[in-house]
């Protein structure tokens, strides 16, 4: 089964696709430790706002030599709209759940985007996911409730938060799908400018004064996210979201091994096995797309 969606998608770009994903994965992890420790002292909005400054500090240059009103042309507003409007919305729940959660549950509802994004991907994007590779996501969410083992807050309003964040992370991604003929700039450009707005809507009600140590640590959120939503909105360009979603599972081999470097943290087996599904079924997923872009699409 042939659609116009995966006939757009170059077979020789899935490789580099899944390579950025990765990519951007790891930085929104250190991006998420980063957060997790401010967000105890400062306010949502305030992280927002002086994350944003900062980014928009560092995409300056590239916009100014693209030139303003080319960067934020689009053919498609109401897309770029709605695509900001849940990037603000979405980054907000993350900061209120991690706020009140370990960083761990957090994660673990996060890691549930894959699935939304499989199941939303056949009827927003008119793609084709065959029952193999629906088998391999499954398997790989399993193996992140092994590793994680959420807490008994799970019916906790935080975590119907951070489930509420995941579902919309997942429409971000389908969303970035359907303008991945947008430049990489523009989409970063109105996704900054539309969280800076609103975090200094925020302003007025809550501000702590950060330390100049805090404040490093707060602009330091600003480039980490800017480029790790390069990498992702690259990524989902280059390759269908089907087969580079699922490689968001990585994000736990990044805390394994942030947690290993910087606390001293020694995963058990428990963690071993339930990574070792987690990357059996990203690249499952990889070998499957590969396989079905060489023989045609008539079976998955």
């Amino acid at each position: 089964m042939t659609t116009r969606m995966e006939s757009a998608s170059r077979p020789e770009a899935t490789g580099p696709g899944i390579a950025l994903m990765l990519l951007g994965v790891l930085l929104f992890t250190v991006n998420d430790a980063l957060g997790k420790w401010l967000v105890a002292d400062y306010a949502v909005g305030q992280l927002l706002l002086l994350r944003s400054i900062v980014a928009l500090a560092v995409l300056a240059p590239m916009i100014w030599r693209s030139g303003l009103r080319r960067t934020l042309r689009v053919e498609q507003p109401a897309l770029h709209v709605l695509r900001v409007a849940l990037i603000v919305l979405e980054v907000a729940a993350f900061y209120w759940a991690v706020r009140h959660l370990p960083l761990a549950d957090v994660v673990t509802f996060y890691m549930a985007t894959p699935l939304f994004v499989t199941a939303l991907s056949v009827p927003l994007l008119g793609e084709y996911v065959g029952p193999r590779r629906w088998a391999a996501v499954i398997v790989g969410f399993g193996g992140v409730i092994m590793i994680l083992q959420p807490s008994g807050e799970a019916l906790s309003l935080p975590a119907l938060i951070a489930l509420a964040g995941s579902i919309l992370f997942a429409l971000i991604m389908i969303v970035t799908r359907r303008l991945r003929a947008t430049g990489d700039l523009t989409l970063i450009s109105w996704q900054t400018t539309g969280v800076l707005l609103a975090g200094a809507a925020t302003v007025p009600f809550a501000w702590v004064p950060p330390t100049p140590t805090d404040l490093v640590l707060l602009g330091s959120l600003g480039f980490v996210a800017t480029a790790g939503h390069m990498c992702v909105n690259r990524s989902l360009r280059l390759a269908p979201a089907v087969v580079v979603v699922p490689f968001q599972y990585t994000g736990i081999v990044w805390a394994v091994i942030m947690g290993f470097i910087v606390f001293g943290d020694v995963p058990g087996p428990v963690m071993t096995t339930g990574a070792c599904l987690i990357i059996a079924s990203g690249l499952y997923v990889f070998y499957r797309e590969q396989a079905i872009g060489r023989r045609g699409r008539a079976k998955d």
